[in-house]
């Protein structure tokens, strides 16, 4: 979504792009100081362990249950819950259930998204 064209995001008119190993996402939308995506996982689907140098994230569980791991904390959250990952912290979830989704939300933007 181009902000400067279309402030709007509607799900529906928006199609999912397929990563792999049972995972899709779709931005909702970004400025160059924020992004919000939406990223689904089938169950089992594992979101690998990992660490951003230059972005900050909060994952919001939308749907869904994942088992996640941030800072070597482990926890299971379920759709309402989030977590905060600050950039250089180590995070990654798996899924626990079908279509299990997240609101990644990043800033600065993902450039590599686009």
């Amino acid at each position: 979504m181009n902000p400067s064209a279309d402030p709007y995001f509607e799900n529906d008119a928006e199609p999912w792009t397929e990563l792999g190993d049972g995972i899709r996402r779709k931005i909702v939308g970004h400025t160059p100081e924020l992004m919000s995506v939406l990223v689904r996982f089938d169950q089992g689907a594992i979101g690998t362990p990992h660490a951003h140098d230059a972005h900050d994230q909060i994952a919001f569980v939308i749907s869904g249950s994942f088992d996640c791991e941030v800072g070597g904390v482990r926890k299971v959250l379920r759709a309402g819950d989030a977590f905060v990952a600050p950039r250089l912290t180590m995070h990654g979830v798996v899924a626990l259930e079908p279509d299990s989704t997240l609101l990644d939300q990043f800033s600065p933007r993902r450039e590599d998204y686009l």
